[in-house]
């Protein structure tokens, strides 16, 4: 599964105006504000993961403990939109870490 970045923000960017929030303000710093950006960005995006997956397993939980105000289909949704953000996550992490290696071996 190849995933490309570009259009994977532009979707979360679609996802995020359709449901109202809009884009995110982006905050600047004066020492090396694209370092800090990414590097927020990142920790954000793995946050949000973590909170997914979370909000998964306590769904989970509270239907297995019969939680009438819940039904299946809420779960397996949780479940999904969680499973889907790890494997994005997982993508990201292999092109950054492709990437590296490719700077790494360039020469000096």
């Amino acid at each position: 599964m190849d995933v490309k970045a570009n259009s994977l923000y532009q979707e979360m960017q679609m996802m995020a105006m359709q449901a109202g929030a809009g884009p995110a303000p982006v905050q600047r710093m004066e020492v090396n504000p694209a370092g800090s950006e990414f590097s927020d960005m990142l920790s954000q995006a793995i946050n949000n993961v973590n909170g997914l997956q979370g909000e998964s397993r306590e769904l989970q939980k509270r239907f297995e403990m019969g939680d009438p105000d819940l039904s299946l289909v809420d779960v397996m949704v949780a479940k999904e939109k969680s499973g889907i953000a790890f494997e994005a996550t997982v993508q990201v992490r292999n092109k950054l870490l492709e990437a590296y290696k490719t700077i790494m071996n360039m020469p000096v």
